[in-house]
């Protein structure tokens, strides 16, 4: 098939074609999404039974508060540190899987070009399943602190948020810099997105879009931790994924989160665009 059918029967509108609200109902019914649910449901559970059973951290004697050090001073230090134990590896995942099996898995089932053909404009079918699929992406990177504070309150107290720096922020301003947090790493995630949105149109198998984003977030990691390539590490989205660690400080810095924020939307527009722009001209015989 190398054309959508834009006109049909009377009554026909291409912007009614799939709605948001079918499509993140099939993908909330689906087992991956629950599995990824469930990860990270256990993981601060998991968290707390590893404090327990290893004693609480300290400070090493270095007279330098860290976010593990402090873990379980209250629930927000605890959040804090599930966010920061996740966010480079674990928080990757949800968001290649969401992303990166949308049109592929569509293609793997050979449901693809029945869709193009209800008739589902191309554009729409994209649209719809990368919206739902950032939705999804951003309920995991909130689900996560969530869960955390209310097992880290529940386990250690309410309290204020002991900072690396040294001092502290009352619960309250807390629980407000924690949802920065938890905005900036969606943002810095948006490459991942974007990367595994752009090979799921580009494969068939749902898998490798899926594993080539996380492969290649890897691999950004492993540059970025390269020091001779100097300042060619600031266009590495991998290189600003811990500037959220600035919004936990006395006075809350932002410069580093902008410039993180702009390079991962950078590349998410560019990778965004090759896979609308090549969709539209694929032979989707799947």
């Amino acid at each position: 098939m190398t054309a959508t059918v834009d006109a049909a029967a009377p009554g026909y509108r291409p912007r009614r074609a799939l709605p948001l609200r079918v499509e993140a109902r099939r993908q909330l019914r689906r087992r991956r999404t629950l599995v990824v649910g469930a990860m990270l449901t256990l993981l601060p559970f998991v968290l707390v039974v590893a404090f327990a059973i290893g004693g609480d951290p300290d400070s090493r004697g270095n007279g330098r508060i860290s976010l593990m050090d402090s873990a379980t001073a209250s629930g927000g230090n605890f959040a804090a540190t599930a966010l920061f134990v996740s966010a480079g590896f674990l928080l990757v995942i949800p968001v290649a899987l969401f992303c990166g099996d949308t049109v592929a898995a569509e293609a793997s089932w050979s449901s693809l070009r029945y869709l193009l053909a209800a008739p589902v404009p191309r554009s729409r079918l994209l649209l719809s399943k990368l919206t739902v699929a950032l939705l999804f992406s951003a309920a995991a990177m909130l689900l996560l602190p969530l869960v955390a504070l209310a097992v880290g309150t529940a386990a250690y107290g309410w309290g204020p948020l002991q900072l690396p720096t040294g001092g502290a922020l009352p619960a309250g301003e807390a629980v407000v810099r924690l949802a920065v947090v938890a905005g900036y790493v969606f943002v810095s995630q948006l490459v991942t997105a974007a990367l595994a949105f752009w090979l799921s149109t580009v494969t068939d198998a749902p898998l490798g879009a899926v594993g080539g984003a996380v492969g290649l977030t890897i691999v950004g990691n492993v540059l970025d931790q390269v020091t001779a390539l100097g300042d060619w590490r600031d266009v590495l989205p991998a290189h600003w994924q811990y500037a959220w660690v600035d919004a936990l400080q006395p006075r809350m810095e932002w410069s580093g989160m902008i410039q993180g924020a702009s390079v991962s939307v950078a590349y998410a527009l560019v990778l965004g665009a090759l896979a609308f722009r090549g969709f539209a001209r694929k032979d989707v015989v799947s």
